[in-house]
């Protein structure tokens, strides 16, 4: 059995301990067993690299009057898994409302795109990138993960072990990464939009117990300047940092009733602001639980995370566009209803838009067909529609980066609203039946309820 193609740490952005001990670890060993990317090639042989094929015809992103805000992150089961049945029926529900799109150039679902110098391999990401284009994506690639010849393994092999995507680069090898960017951003040029590299994966200072933002922002710049080279209407975001947060502490200048931010997070954005050559937006990503008390103090005030940490980069960043690539609720084990699930999600995307962010990808848990999965924008295998698509086609229709929000409120501030000139959306936080007045209604909503409603005269 292959490993997962970048089976990411999801609800939980990477521990740096963690980075830098998968780092060190890669370092000592000496003899690995190495996978190749495809499954017809035998364990720890020379993979066969394929000739490089003939770039796909993409049709471009559809025309949208404002920027969709609300997005997906494909993983490494989506709607373009070969020979499943749900494929027409997921492409349908990404397809209805025009929404943002992202892929990753290796790993969650995309086999290494340069297994050798010179060599590529872009049959997954062509995949991807058609699927994004097909079902009128506005599409984004995410420049994660490096094939293994950069980071010091070998040429034709792939490891897939999480310690291999969790390997950033050697320096000696930055200027072949942006040489392999500009190939990619020339093999799609419908793709605008690029995030450089996922949540500082291998940049870890072990000796200063700190993330090595100076290494990450030289490879940035060169990515930088790589991309606008190839078409100067191209925008580039970074630094793509995990924000963690933990219950108590000191010394961070970010806090709430939600917690502390971790200071090493933010000195480490602070230096890619103040030394990077040039971006059209940040982007970050962060779980609303803390690390050493898990979900502080509830669910839904933990929230508040998000949007103070939204108000902190507009101001640190001189207001450029804010980017979430990836933002998480609850942990991994959490025994949550579906219902429960989703209005939490619901409360989260209202605290996005309240506060500025422009985009806010949802990271799409798809899994094997037959298998459990909660939050999944449709159910393995079948196809059906499941809560979060609505969710997001919904926001994405009513509440793009642009529309400007009416200061509608709740009687009861358990219940949480948000709205524009033509719709309002409520969501119960609590599991009892609440009763409450919204511009100017009388509402009852059931536990975890989440209700979408015109409004008069629009």
């Amino acid at each position: 059995m292959i490993p997962s193609r970048g089976r990411h740490q999801r609800r939980r952005p990477s521990w740096p301990v963690a980075l830098g001990a998968g780092v060190v670890t890669l370092t000592l060993i000496t003899a690995i067993i190495v996978f190749s990317s495809r499954e017809d090639v035998p364990r720890g042989q020379l993979m066969t690299i394929p000739p490089t094929q003939p770039a796909p015809t993409l049709a471009g992103p559809p025309a949208t009057e404002e920027w969709p805000r609300w997005g997906v992150t494909h993983t490494e089961y989506s709607a373009d898994n070969d020979g499943s049945p749900d494929t027409a029926a997921a492409a349908h529900l990404l397809s209805r409302v025009p929404m943002v799109q992202n892929q990753h150039i290796m790993g969650w679902g995309a086999g290494n795109p340069e297994p050798a110098p010179g060599k590529y391999d872009f049959r997954d990401l062509d995949r991807r990138i058609k699927l994004m284009a097909d079902s009128q994506g506005v599409p984004v690639i995410t420049l994660c993960c490096a094939p293994d010849w950069m980071k010091g393994g070998s040429e034709g092999r792939t490891d897939w072990s999480r310690s291999s995507l969790e390997t950033a680069p050697q320096r000696k090898h930055f200027d072949d990464f942006a040489k392999l960017v500009t190939t990619v951003a020339k093999r799609y040029p419908t793709v605008k939009h690029y995030m450089v590299w996922n949540e500082f994966k291998g940049f870890w200072n072990n000796a200063q117990n700190r993330w090595d933002a100076e290494s990450y922002t030289e490879m940035y710049n060169k990515v930088y300047d790589a991309l606008k080279a190839v078409d100067k209407d191209i925008k580039v975001g970074g630094p793509y940092v995990p924000i963690l947060s933990n219950k108590s502490g000191a010394g961070s200048e970010l806090q709430g009733p939600w917690g502390i931010a971790d200071q090493r997070d933010l000195d480490a954005v602070k230096y890619w602001i103040e030394n990077k050559k040039g971006a059209d937006f940040i982007v970050i990503d962060a779980a609303s639980v803390t690390k050493d008390a898990g979900i502080h103090p509830d669910e839904f005030t933990a929230l508040g995370k998000f949007g103070a940490i939204t108000t902190w980069l507009r101001e640190k960043g001189g207001d450029l566009p804010v980017w979430w690539a990836e933002w998480y609720v609850a942990p991994d084990d959490v025994d949550w209803t579906e219902e429960r699930r989703t209005a939490v999600h619901v409360a989260a995307m209202m605290e996005f838009a309240t506060s500025g962010a422009t985009t806010a990808l949802y990271w799409n848990p798809q899994r094997k067909s037959g298998q459990e999965c909660p939050a999944c924008l449709w159910r393995p295998g079948k196809g059906d529609e499941l809560p979060m698509a609505g969710i997001l086609s919904g926001f994405t229709k009513w509440f793009p980066a642009g529309v400007p929000l009416e200061p509608v409120t709740s009687s009861d501030p358990k219940v949480r609203v948000i709205a524009q000139q033509r719709m309002i959306v409520m969501v119960n936080t609590t599991n009892a039946r609440v009763s409450t007045t919204v511009d100017g209604r009388q509402v009852e909503l059931k536990p975890y309820e989440i209700r979408w409603t015109e409004r008069g005269g629009a």
